[in-house]
């Protein structure tokens, strides 16, 4: 039998079975993402309640945990995971937050949808059941921030639907965490109106997108799109524009009809909750009545199941190439969701050049995970599968590049930015280790690259 190891060499990312953590026992590790660790745990003062999902922190006093505790129990739903108890695992590099929430069993919705082939009242019932958890969550005066089909579980015997991963929303009264123009979330399911922001104020210091009610709207219906169509809503047809002008409206092509003709209902709906114009999506309360409706009224063919494929279509990203992206990025940008990129969003994505296929999607989730931990996925990792754990907690920033990045600014550098290897950088709020998970570490310090402004507008007049 193995010697139980002592507390400072227990890591937060690797927890034993057995280990304590407050009032509870941890049973088995189940996945871990950027800032967090999911175990299924048990009481220690109740014989055979539970499980339960523990999700601790992974660096020390993080307050990301107390925003989503506060979020967590101010909704009260069966759609989401009923709030259990939180605390601080202490430990001699300092307290963990850690938060308990009720274990909820199900696949993450895409990978459900590529293996059970559900019908169009299935999705049409499953949709309204997350439209009814962001009913809820809006009504608490709060935002998910990363509605999207891994953080949602569907149980594959009832079809009973579950939003989980709080861990980037955000509720009125709450202080701003990050200095970025937009705030935490997956890029490819961002509203218009916020990379319209971005677009517009990304050279403004302090300038800061709020998402309300109608990004998670928004959210839900990339979600609904891609359940059904197996890839992300497509690109407008010119994918490239001048620098400077406005990213265009994401397109939905007819091909959504012919995908849902035995629930016709279906491609109105998707279509309604993908409007430009926010007031036109209705709100989750609204979208969870119409969604529900339909489930009833839908005739017999409903019941037949959607055709698609059994994988999503490659949607490859902005930079796909380093080469092909250092030459776009001086002259014209890529048009679409990932196109309203910050440059830091960008140089993050490039190590994931092409998005996962569905079998991984339900593992890691979709795209850059806006640094939480992710329940959906999470909980679904096999502890079998799990390499060795490392003690990533204690560094986590990007790796200082040796040469300036493409687009980065290079010197004469504003006041408050500092030159490193030939390129000017700026300083997050956080400035000291951990780094975030697009922010880069040099000589103990956090750092983000400063984006080079962009060329004057070609013009007909001779220089």
């Amino acid at each position: 039998m193995a010697p139980r190891r002592t507390l400072h060499e227990l890591e937060p990312a690797c927890l034993p079975s057995g280990t304590e953590v407050g009032s509870w026992r941890v049973l088995e590790l189940r996945g871990r993402g950027t800032y967090g660790a999911v175990y299924r745990v048990e009481r220690l003062d109740t014989e055979g309640a539970g499980p339960f999902a523990l999700k601790l922190a992974l660096h020390p006093v993080d307050p990301r945990f107390g925003r989503e505790v506060e979020l967590l129990s101010r909704i009260d739903h069966p759609n989401v995971p009923h709030l259990e108890g939180r605390g601080l695992w202490p430990h001699p590099a300092g307290p963990f937050p850690f938060i308990v929430m009720a274990w909820v069993e199900g696949v993450p919705l895409y990978d459900w949808a590529s293996k059970h082939h559900p019908s169009g009242r299935q999705v049409l019932r499953v949709l309204a059941q997350v439209a009814r958890a962001l009913e809820a969550t809006h009504g608490a005066h709060g935002v998910h921030r990363d509605v999207k089909g891994a953080n949602m579980l569907v149980r594959p015997e009832d079809g009973k639907a579950t939003l989980l991963d709080f861990g980037a929303g955000d509720f009125q009264g709450a202080r701003t965490l990050t200095r970025e123009v937009l705030p935490p979330g997956t890029p490819q399911y961002r509203s218009p109106e916020a990379l319209r922001y971005q677009w517009l104020h990304w050279r403004e210091r302090g300038a800061h997108y709020e998402p309300g009610p109608a990004d998670d709207v928004y959210a839900l219906g990339v979600t609904a799109y891609r359940l059904v169509m197996g890839a992300y809503p497509p690109l407008p047809a010119e994918p490239l524009v001048a620098m400077g002008d406005p990213p265009a409206p994401v397109s939905v092509p007819a091909t959504l009809e012919a995908a849902t003709a035995q629930c016709p209902e279906l491609a109105v709906r998707i279509r309604q909750v993908l409007s430009e114009e926010p007031s036109a999506r209705g709100t989750a309360a609204e979208v969870a009545e119409v969604l529900e409706r339909a489930a009833e009224k839908a005739g017999p063919q409903a019941d037949l199941p959607l055709l698609r494929s059994s994988a999503p279509a490659a949607v490859v990203r902005t930079g796909a190439s380093r080469s092909s992206g250092a030459r776009r990025l001086g002259l014209t940008v890529t048009v679409g969701v990932a196109a309203a990129l910050s440059l830091h969003e960008w140089w993050s994505s490039w190590p994931q050049e092409v998005e996962e296929p569905e079998e991984n999607v339900a593992r890691h989730g979709d795209g850059e995970d806006a640094g939480t931990t992710g329940l959906a996925q999470d909980s679904l990792m096999a502890s079998a599968h799990l390499k060795a754990a490392e003690p990533t907690w204690r560094a986590l920033g990007l790796e200082m590049p040796k040469e300036p990045l493409p687009g980065q600014a290079r010197p004469p550098c504003k006041k408050r930015e500092v030159v490193i290897n030939g390129g000017c950088w700026g300083r997050p709020e956080e400035p000291t280790p951990p780094c975030g998970e697009r922010d880069y570490e040099w000589k103990g310090a956090c750092y983000y690259p400063v984006l080079a402004p962009p060329p004057p507008p070609a013009t007909s007049e001779p220089p």
